[in-house]
């Protein structure tokens, strides 16, 4: 056997042997297969479209999609999210950034409106087209001027300070999610909306389902279903307290909203309308300050911009709220100054 006399001449044969098919696979643009396997879908995963919104007011919003009829099936349960071997800080971190798109997000809605928020998130983490960690898919998008995935990250939301009650369910539901339980309701979706708006981008993903006042949505295709959520979770998070002054210092441009023939009546009036880079500029005299003084003025509350809770939290007296995150009643200072 030339392998037992001539045992180097035959390994560095065998060498020349694998370079060369190496190269005639180089030449032929594949790789050759064994039998039995597969090529790998190399595609990229779509990238996730920003959160813009169609011109409709609440109630046209409302019809419409009513109208839109669920296109598909969730999908199968997602698998139990495990948080494993991380350490305490990392599990706090996680907590902290799951709680906050809870009760910012959804405060207002029911356990298993936030459950199916919940579910959405950590379907994201193990995603590949979102970050691969919890905090990172809170706060995805939310030191950019426009592009947030989630609305409390850049409409100032989290200046207000939340209400504790109403914190600690959310806290509770979301230890609950990282600790493995799954709302099978949600399957594999990775998008939802409120249904006071509709996005641009829901006619192009598949509609599973609605839950309280968000109607869900998962991806069209392969990277819908089970086997596209393999991302692992990275087991590090960010800072929240970084991440929420880093999202509340960015500029963030607001869904512009044009008034009928208000520029023409401002410009009839005497100010000096210009706009440059999506931003309007009113240069005033004394007579176009008299005009714009008798315009209608929309409470901020009332815009679709606000989230759910951000609107419930501005319009209520604040009585109760607590420092950011802080579930405990606050001690009576009985010290006497000196």
């Amino acid at each position: 056997m030339p392998w037992r006399t001539h045992p180097r001449e035959t390994v560095a044969l065998s060498a020349i042997g694998v370079a060369a098919l190496l190269a005639l696979a180089g030449v032929s643009g594949a790789a050759p297969l064994l039998p039995g396997f597969q090529a790998p879908d190399v595609a990229a995963p779509p990238a996730p479209p920003p959160m813009a919104v169609r011109p409709l007011d609440p109630a046209t919003a409302l019809q419409v999609n009513a109208q839109i009829p669920v296109a598909g099936s969730p999908g199968a349960a997602a698998a139990p999210f495990i948080l494993g071997k991380a350490s305490s800080e990392n599990r706090d971190r996680a907590l902290e950034c799951l709680t906050s798109a809870l009760y910012y997000e959804a405060g207002q809605e029911s356990a298993d409106g936030q459950r199916a928020v919940a579910q959405v998130i950590l379907n994201r983490v193990r995603h590949p087209a979102f970050p691969s960690s919890v905090c990172g898919v809170v706060y995805d998008g939310s030191t950019r001027a426009t592009g947030c995935q989630f609305t409390f990250t850049c409409d100032g939301s989290m200046a207000r300070l939340p209400v504790p009650a109403l914190w600690n369910r959310a806290r509770s539901i979301a230890s609950a999610m990282l600790s493995g339980a799954v709302y099978a309701p949600a399957g594999q979706a990775t998008h939802y909306h409120a249904n006071y708006v509709v996005p641009y981008w829901a006619s192009s993903l598949v509609k599973t389902g609605i839950e309280g006042a968000h109607i869900f949505y998962r991806w069209a295709g392969n990277w819908g279903r089970p086997a596209a959520f393999g991302q692992r979770w990275s087991g590090r998070e960010a800072s929240p307290a970084l991440l929420r002054t880093a999202a509340l210092s960015a500029p963030h441009l607001a869904v512009p909203v044009r008034i009928e023939g208000a520029v023409a009546a401002l410009e009839a009036a005497g100010a000096k309308v210009t706009e440059q880079g999506g931003r309007v500029q009113l240069h005033f005299t004394a007579q176009a300050r008299a005009a714009v003084e008798k315009v209608k003025v929309t409470p901020y509350v009332d815009r679709v911009e606000a989230s759910d809770n951000l609107k419930f939290a501005l319009g209520g007296s604040g009585e109760g709220e607590r420092a950011f995150g802080n579930t405990q009643e606050p001690t009576p200072d009985t010290s006497t100054a000196r």
